[in-house]
């Protein structure tokens, strides 16, 4: 285990190491070992986070012409489907001095363009390969193959993104900085890009589908809608910023009304410990409407979006939210600087649904 925390939002939380780190570990064990001839009990490895890491080594097997061997990913405090899992490595001696890494029982294949390889190749990212034929030059010189293999992989391969982004079969040997950091954005958003990556080279820049959550894509398929989708959660302004870059112009966004509503007065990232506007939003469209100051004060004492909804139903002022939506198509347009972008954005809530599209 990685004794090394960070504190997120008040809580210490204990760091891990990536399934790139994983693998690197098990190939430069795996090709100590077939030097040497002999076993070792741990590893040690360099991560790009300039993290030194100690593994331990198990599940050691000689053959002839090969060694292998495992380690035990550790995602630390992260909700990680690939945290304790066993990697495996398969090493043996090439005539040439070339290192060759490829994947095989359990290690996903990339089945679409866009990705960090070509089509067909085992998904195994360019820094694990750079980590693991960096840690394999400091056993010796001489070329070597490396079999990067995870018995549990093709099962804990369906709880991951992988079939979204285009990797089919297993998991992924991943990881730009070899640490994990528990509950990271910079991992969200990295897989909300690899998605837009995966319909650019399907699909092209065409229309597309934003939903914050599963509940939205449910309504929208209800209505017969069917367009390449991508779950953004709270990362509303990473979404549409990438995808402009990208070349997408034409948008749909759909989302519960306590997100949506801090959208229309320009919150770009939804999640309550950035912002919590939702009453203010409600508020300020009905001042804009010209409601009575009397219901704006009767608004600003409820506590929930929801209610909110509700209220507005119930005297009939539900144009307000279309207003909303209004609102924050208006807003990603500012965002993006550029008004000749389509977007159309829907608001649901719970008890009455979709308003708009």
């Amino acid at each position: 285990m990685l004794d090394r925390y960070i504190t997120q939002d008040g809580k210490r939380l204990r760091l891990g190491y990536t399934t790139g780190s994983t693998a690197t570990g098990a190939a430069k064990a795996a090709a100590t070992m077939l030097e040497t001839g002999r076993e070792i009990d741990l590893v040690e490895i360099e991560t790009p986070a300039m993290i030194d890491l100690a593994l331990e080594v198990v599940d050691i097997e000689f053959g002839e012409g090969y060694v292998s061997c495992g380690i035990i990913k550790d995602a630390g405090d992260d909700p990680d489907s690939t945290d304790g899992i066993k990697i495996f490595a398969k090493v043996s001696r090439r005539e040439d001095s070339k290192i060759v890494i490829d994947g095989g029982e359990g290690i996903g294949r990339i089945t679409k363009k866009g990705l960090f390889g070509q089509v067909g190749e085992a998904a195994i990212n360019p820094v694990p390969r750079q980590m693991i034929e960096k840690e394999l030059r400091e056993v010796s010189s001489f070329g070597y193959n490396v079999l990067i293999y995870v018995p549990e992989g093709v099962e804990v391969g369906k709880k991951t993104f992988n079939k979204n982004i285009g990797i089919e079969g297993g998991i992924s040997i991943i990881g730009t900085k070899g640490i994990v950091y528990p509950m990271s954005n910079d991992a969200l958003i990295k897989t909300i890009e690899l998605e837009l990556d995966s319909i650019y080279e399907e699909y092209g820049s065409g229309r597309i589908l934003f939903v914050l959550g599963n509940h939205g894509e449910a309504l929208i398929k209800e209505k017969g809608i069917d367009l390449p989708t991508v779950k953004i959660s709270n990362f509303i302004g990473e979404a549409f910023s990438y995808a402009y870059y990208k070349g997408f112009r034409d948008f749909l966004l759909v989302g519960h009304i306590g997100k949506l509503s801090k959208l229309s007065i320009g919150i770009f990232n939804t999640h309550n410990r950035t912002a919590d506007t939702r009453l203010e939003a409600f508020i300020y469209y009905m001042a804009m409407a010209g409601i009575s100051y009397e219901k704006l004060l009767e608004v600003n004492q409820l506590t929930t979006a929801e209610q909110a909804t509700e209220y507005l139903y119930d005297r009939d002022l539900d144009y307000i939210i279309g207003d909303m939506e209004r609102g924050a198509e208006e807003r990603i347009r500012t965002y993006l600087k550029d008004d000749r972008v389509k977007v159309q954005v829907g608001i649901y809530s719970m008890n009455r649904g979709l308003y708009g599209c």
